[in-house]
């Protein structure tokens, strides 16, 4: 056996509020759920991308509670959105729009465009040409 798929992926932010503010105003994605200084949930396509304050989410669960191990990173994390070159382009300019600085720029020496920038936590985003990695 092995894996089917990432169902979800996970980054850190203790500041909640400013990375729903980023994440609807310059990605388009609107939380499905959320708690107040703990997370914030998006849907992407078929995955779901949580997003943790590391702070909350290193505590034990209380006895009542889901018993979801704790668990927390620091440091920027990083993610890859899936996007077609029409889309990258499209992307360069809202995020110019919006003041979001390129960090990279590059076609890969395989094939295929990634852009990379930062979130208001840090983390590093992509958006990329799924041939990257050899796929459709």
């Amino acid at each position: 056996m092995k894996p089917a798929g990432i169902l979800e992926t996970v980054l850190y932010a203790k500041d909640l509020g400013a990375t729903e503010t980023f994440y609807r105003d310059v990605l388009g994605l609107e939380p499905f759920a959320s708690a107040a200084g703990r997370h914030l949930f998006y849907r992407c396509g078929g995955q779901v991308l949580l997003i943790f304050n590391p702070e909350a989410t290193e505590v034990p669960p209380a006895t009542d509670a889901l018993a979801v191990p704790p668990h927390g990173a620091r440091g920027p994390g990083h993610i890859c959105f899936r996007a077609t070159p029409a889309e990258i382009d499209g992307w360069m300019r809202r995020l110019a729009a919006k003041g979001i600085a390129i960090e990279a720029d590059f076609e890969w020496p395989r094939g295929g465009r990634s852009i990379y920038f930062r979130d208001p936590a840090g983390n590093c985003l992509e958006f990329a040409e799924p041939r990257i990695w050899g796929l459709d």
